[in-house]
């Protein structure tokens, strides 16, 4: 018998599963953007793929207020979002 059919087979695919677009915070730095960040001018830039939702992490440290839209953000995302004076809007 061939090899695949002699090992068992491990788990399942779940369909329904949702890719996130990952950015975090010294990514957002490093683009320069100025105003309000929504997850269609990243697309437009190319940062991130238009279809996916977009999550932010907290890596890396914020110094200007910025105001970021996102499908969802990590706690210390949040904390560094308001912490400089920006808001972190759940769409």
């Amino acid at each position: 018998m061939p090899l695949e059919r002699r090992l068992p087979k491990r788990g399942f695919t779940n369909v329904f599963k949702k890719e996130y677009e990952i950015l975090n915070l010294d990514t957002l730095v490093k683009l320069n953007l100025e105003g309000d960040i929504t997850p269609e001018t990243l697309a437009e830039r190319g940062v991130i793929h238009p279809k996916r939702p977009l999550k932010i992490l907290g890596r890396g440290q914020l110094d200007t207020p910025l105001n970021i839209s996102a499908a969802k953000f990590s706690k210390t995302a949040m904390e560094k979002i308001e912490k400089a004076g920006g808001k972190a809007v759940v769409i």
